[in-house]
């Protein structure tokens, strides 16, 4: 009895993957949940158990295929059942008799004339394969035009620039390889991001002086008492929902010619990992302690890490706090994550002298940046959230007492 192996369900706004890598090959015997293939799609990896123990008998969709959802995957044959049917089925004569069928049309299409019109149109416009419509396949100038017309998008959306010509002897030590669709969806969704939203920067300073001091007083009873480590982004996400809470805009989006105001904080939280970055949620931050806090951005720091992050952890997020500086960034400009208004970019702490009441004196500062949308959150909002993110992180009593 054969078990088919299909595409699950990949996810809201999800409709295909690609088949990333086999753990299996025709005849290896499987048990029932062991992994047999890795999807990827534009979000998350997707692993594929098999449903039944057996052997593997055939695999319908290769490495790098992309498969929608419910797609065919693999057949399984349940019980001892041999590979030998499919041991013998590439051995069928399928594959000399397939090239045998096309063979003639190719050589019927050689003696075809196309109009002359349409062969000087493709010739100024360097199209070689173009599908006839005409007398048996003759292209016709009308062809030519909706070859045109359809491939005309493609080449502004799709090829920037032109790649440089390289050298013979450079070419042979460079190697192509294929983006991943994470890494294709990354790039597609900050360049819809630079091009749609009226992006814009504005920038503070912070003086981390109080944070760390009570963090030093804290971190070991804390660690006790709720069993995880007391960080700095539980102090960045709290200050950031203050702030937002005064400053609603920046918690908002548009929505055609609305803009919706959000009565929560779905908290994203960037983090970096081997395939790409992600921005896990954590949903209701404002009503989440420092410890719960502390304990999701673990959670979701370890699935990350582990490709382990399903669709539902990364999306609804209504801000974002970016960290550079866990990797030495002193100053930079976060791209918002759309369709979020805005998202904070943390940086390097680093000593540097401040004049203090009059006196120079070394504080551990860090550069705050705020990317937001201008085009519903003005200059002064902007300002004012960054300014209250900073009292917050300064006197981290204005916490308590909602100040």
């Amino acid at each position: 009895m054969s078990t088919e192996v299909r595409v699950p369900t990949l996810g809201e706004s999800v409709t295909e993957a690609t088949v990333a890598t086999w753990f299996k090959q025709p005849g290896d015997a499987v048990a029932v949940d062991e992994m047999l293939c890795e999807l990827e799609t534009d979000k998350v990896t997707v692993e594929v158990p098999s449903p039944v123990a057996g052997t593997l008998s055939e695999i319908v969709a290769a490495e790098g295929e992309t498969v929608g959802v419910d797609a065919l995957l693999a057949q399984i044959a349940e019980g001892d059942a041999a590979p030998a049917p499919k041991a013998e089925a590439p051995a069928t004569p399928a594959t000399p008799e397939t090239p045998a069928t096309p063979a003639p049309a190719a050589t019927a299409r050689t003696d075809v004339e196309n109009a002359p019109s349409a062969n000087k149109m493709m010739a100024e416009n360097n199209l070689s394969d173009v599908q006839g419509t005409g007398k048996d396949g003759r292209v016709m100038k009308e062809d030519v035009l909706k070859a045109l017309t359809d491939t005309a998008p493609a080449p502004a959306a799709t090829t920037p620039a032109p790649r440089a010509p390289v050298a013979a002897e450079q070419a042979e030590r460079e190697e192509r390889v294929k983006m991943t669709r994470l890494r294709q969806t990354i790039a597609k969704r900050l360049k819809d991001s630079q091009n749609t939203a009226a992006m814009l920067t504005t920038y503070n300073e912070v003086d981390m002086t109080e944070v760390m001091a009570l963090r030093n007083e804290y971190k070991d009873l804390f660690l006790k008492k709720h069993g995880v480590k007391l960080g700095f982004m539980s102090f960045f996400t709290k200050a950031c929902v203050h702030a937002l809470n005064e400053v609603p805009e920046v918690n908002a989006e548009i929505d055609g010619t609305d803009v919706v105001y959000k009565n929560y904080v779905n908290m994203g939280i960037a983090a970096g990992t081997p395939t790409g970055l992600v921005v896990p949620v954590i949903n209701d931050a404002d009503q989440m302690s420092f410890a719960a806090i502390e304990k999701a951005i673990g959670v979701m720091g370890a699935k990350a890490r582990d490709g382990k992050l399903s669709m539902a952890e990364m999306q609804g997020g209504t801000f974002t706090i970016s960290n550079g500086g866990v990797y030495g960034s002193l100053m930079s400009s976060p791209i918002l994550n759309p369709p979020q208004s805005g998202i904070l970019g943390m940086h390097k702490i680093q000593d540097r002298p401040m004049a203090i009441n009059g006196e120079v004196v070394i504080r551990p500062m860090m550069y705050l940046a705020l990317s937001y949308d201008h085009r519903i959150v003005d200059g002064k909002g902007a300002v004012t959230f960054l300014v209250r993110v900073k009292e917050a992180l300064e006197d981290p009593r204005r916490l308590l007492m909602d100040l």
